[in-house]
């Protein structure tokens, strides 16, 4: 991985066809530093590093890792800041909590029609002028 890999803005990849999905990612760039892409961008490149089931769920491409589904929730929370570390830490230390964690991602992605009756949003997510 070259350096300039490293030191770009964390890439937020969602569900660009999806009123909720945008939504979150649209939330998640007002408020933290993330390139958004939506799954029409993808690149074969970007889609390659992307798990094989990539259109279920949400990832964040960071410092050459790639998160998924609750994992990536997780980590833009943590990034900006929502979700202390501290909390964070101690809930990483149950063995179970990993399983819970994707447990509610899961539930959640299974009702974004109903939730994008709540909040949605229109793509494309730009990134923050600077």
């Amino acid at each position: 991985m070259s350096s300039a890999d490293r030191s770009a803005r964390p890439r937020l990849v969602y569900d660009d066809d999806c009123g909720f999905c945008t939504w979150w990612a649209e939330w998640a760039v007002l408020n933290g530093e993330f390139e958004p892409r939506g799954f029409s961008e993808l690149t074969d490149a970007e889609r390659d590093r992307l798990p094989d089931d990539w259109e279920e769920c949400v990832h964040l491409l960071a410092d050459g890792t790639v998160y998924s589904c609750g994992a990536a929730t997780e980590e833009v929370l943590a990034r900006i800041g929502t979700v202390p570390p501290a909390i964070l830490g101690f809930l990483n230390g149950f063995s179970d909590y990993e399983g819970l964690r994707e447990r509610l991602y899961r539930a959640a992605a299974d009702r974004r029609d109903l939730l994008g009756k709540v909040v949605s949003a229109e793509p494309p997510v730009e990134r923050r002028r600077e």
